[in-house]
């Protein structure tokens, strides 16, 4: 079992900065992908962006140019820089992992934090 906890949350007008952190613990075998979801009210949870163990980073067009991702796979944390946030950044952000044990896998789901954005 695999427990996510987010942090770094919060309220900022458009045009500012938030830092993201995710920290993994529990009977941990290998994270092969890290990374962090959103959902907005009213929609579907959506990508923001993922690293794989080997630093391959994957952005939703939406992310690009305005957030990097960092891993740091011997803590087991990930974080997200934001900036130049916009009002429709504003939602739910989730941090999510693919652990993998042997040949099994599962996807874990922090409990999320949210972000909002005033214009």
């Amino acid at each position: 079992q695999v427990l996510l906890v987010e942090s770094g949350g919060g309220s900022v007008q458009a045009g500012g900065s938030l830092r993201l952190s995710c920290a993994a613990s529990g009977t941990i075998f290998s994270i092969n992908v890290m990374g962090w979801y959103r959902q907005a009210p009213g929609k579907q949870r959506e990508l923001v962006a993922t690293m794989t163990r080997d630093s391959t980073t994957n952005y939703a067009d939406s992310a690009k140019g305005r957030f990097t991702l960092s891993r740091n796979n011997a803590e087991n944390t990930v974080y997200l820089q934001m900036s130049s946030l916009k009002p429709e950044d504003t939602a739910v952000y989730y941090c999510y992992c693919r652990h993998s044990r042997y040949w099994s896998g599962a996807d874990y789901w922090g409990q999320g934090t949210q972000v909002t954005v005033s214009s």
